[in-house]
């Protein structure tokens, strides 16, 4: 399985890119044992519609187009479900067990998630009550893949 974050804009070099490739990096390397092939971000540039509707369609077209045909999608949006680490691990391990080629977690530009996302997704989820700037979800977005391989795997990096 294949375990990717799909996002619309770019993130540009500094401290928050250095740590997310840091987490995706240890994601990508402990979750070889358990059957993850890789574990990768794809960046799209923002779109520039004239409308927030428009922009938020082509934006999501972007994103299905990035997920793999089968995939488990999981959308982040502020009204979704708020679930533990350990939720989110069972959730790779069910999905792991199930052959799913991909679990792509998507994450909208600055308007949000076009209908087709929210729709298509099999899961919706938020990361807490607070609003996080796109940088900093990305990375504790990468850190909790990491933390849900290492529960996965038994490794003792998450303590209950």
């Amino acid at each position: 399985m294949r375990l990717s974050l799909l996002a619309i804009g770019k993130m540009k070099k500094g401290p928050e890119t250095d740590l997310l490739e840091r987490y995706l990096d240890r994601a990508e390397k402990a979750g070889k044992q358990l059957g993850i092939s890789s574990v990768a971000m794809i960046e799209h540039s923002e779109s520039r519609a004239a409308s927030v509707e428009l922009r938020k369609g082509e934006e999501a077209k972007l994103l299905v187009g990035a997920a793999k045909p089968g995939a488990f999608i999981i959308a982040l949006d502020e009204h979704g479900k708020d679930i533990g680490s350990a939720d989110l691990a069972e959730l790779a391990r069910g999905n792991m067990e199930n052959a799913v080629p991909e679990m792509a977690f998507v994450i909208g530009g600055p308007d949000g998630h076009g209908q087709e996302i929210l729709q298509s997704a099999n899961l919706v989820l938020r990361m807490g009550k607070m609003t996080w700037p796109h940088q900093l979800a990305r990375v504790m977005l990468a850190e909790q893949l990491y933390r849900s391989i290492t529960i996965l795997s038994g490794h003792p990096y998450h303590r209950v």
